[in-house]
């Protein structure tokens, strides 16, 4: 391999996410940064494979097809950044952050993530009205889940 050739894989990432999975016991780490994901797993018998991407086939024109729906998150999500338990007030009893048709502003503390035993605070991205709460109070998520979309 060159040396100018810069991979976009940060192998000293993988380490320090492989070290964390020792320390942690957890089973697998995921993380998205600048457009890259990266995820490190742990398993026993686990078998990864490659498939090399089909060739292109020249077709004849054929009709249109109807528009694809969008995969992904919804439009105006706010996704998760990491995998625990969502609360969405600040302690049990209270009442909850937001709720649906509430009007917030970017930084605003929209409910909580705990992942290790630490709370997380999820915080707007922007301003906007509440449209939607994606998830209940004490339920696990995922990375990149969807919590709630502001509009």
């Amino acid at each position: 391999m060159n040396k100018d050739t810069k991979s976009p894989v940060d192998s000293a990432a993988i380490r320090e996410l492989a070290k964390l999975l020792d320390e942690t016991k957890l089973t697998e780490i995921e993380i998205e940064q600048g457009g890259l994901r990266l995820r490190v797993a742990r398993g026993g018998n686990a078998v990864m494979a490659a498939a090399p991407a089909p060739a292109p086939v020249a077709a004849a024109p054929a009709a249109p097809a109807a528009p694809a729906k969008p995969s992904g998150p919804p439009a105006g999500a706010v996704p998760s950044p990491m995998v625990g338990t969502v609360y969405v007030a600040p302690e049990p009893g209270k009442p909850p952050f937001v709720s649906v048709g509430s009007t917030v502003k970017e930084g605003d503390t929209l409910m909580i993530v705990e992942a290790m035993k630490t709370m997380n605070p999820i915080l707007a991205p922007r301003g906007g009205k509440v449209s939607e709460i994606c998830i209940e109070n004490g339920q696990p998520v995922e990375f990149g889940q969807a919590l709630l979309i502001i509009s």
